[in-house]
């Protein structure tokens, strides 16, 4: 239960940090309401988001705060497939949490704000350009290279090894390298769709938005979402198969 509650916890705290920033950024009337260089500060936001959410869980859960992660140490035997469900649900559990947080702190300017996509864009990914086949592969490639990068950093006393030891073996700077794959990974492949990389941190705030009380708010466009849950899930697939294949 230690490590579904860390899972529960780290991820809360990723989804309410990372969509935290893009709610101060976008809304109206924040201090960071800002039209200028948002998408750095947007993607540096996340990269902090993932920082600050592995150095809370990765000491109980090996932090893994994203399905796609978890299913790819499955995949390559560094973790066990019985466990997979449970933290899937607990990465979800979480995501839904921290998007609510999100909500509660930023409620005022949800009220304040006209534009009915940026109230969206708070919660889930938005493609630039919406065309399923291209928004899916953006999906595959970036969460292809995201995992496999991630494997890499797993491998050879860097993070995440030994199921029954510390997974950061040089304190909480052990959780940058996570971050910075993330903030490269997402500069410069997310332009398209926003590069979810990760089905929880889309499905759980998804989930929220649909059911809490926005005015004028954007439908929730749930036949778009399966683009950023399946998407992420068959890249981490074949990026997986792929390091074993290169491992071999």
């Amino acid at each position: 239960m230690t490590k579904i509650y860390a899972e529960i916890i780290g991820t809360m705290i990723l989804i309410f940090l990372g969509n935290g920033v893009v709610a101060n950024v976008i809304l109206s009337k924040t201090k960071g309401h800002s039209k200028n260089g948002e998408w750095l500060t947007i993607t540096i936001g996340w990269a902090l988001a993932v920082f600050m959410g592995i150095i809370v869980s990765a000491p109980y859960s090996g932090g893994h705060l994203n399905p796609c992660v978890t299913i790819s140490f499955a995949i390559i035997g560094k973790f066990n497939w019985e466990m997979v469900p449970f933290y899937i649900f607990s990465q979800l559990i979480g995501a839904m949490l921290g998007s609510l947080l999100v909500w509660l702190l930023y409620k005022d300017h949800f009220f304040e704000t006209q534009e009915k996509q940026e109230k969206l864009s708070v919660f889930v990914t938005v493609p630039s350009i919406k065309n399923l086949f291209s928004n899916f592969l953006s999906e595959v490639l970036s969460t292809f290279v995201f995992i496999l990068i991630f494997l890499y950093l797993s491998t050879k006393g860097s993070l995440f090894f030994e199921e029954d030891k510390y997974p950061i073996d040089f304190g909480s700077l052990g959780a940058i390298p996570s971050s910075l794959v993330v903030l490269g990974v997402v500069l410069s492949l997310g332009g398209a769709t926003g590069a979810s990389l990760n089905p929880a941190r889309d499905l759980g705030p998804r989930i929220i938005y649909s059911i809490i009380p926005i005015p004028g708010k954007e439908k929730s466009h749930w036949n778009y979402a399966l683009i950023p849950i399946f998407g992420p899930i068959v890249g981490c697939v074949i990026a997986s198969v792929f390091y074993l294949y290169l491992s071999l």
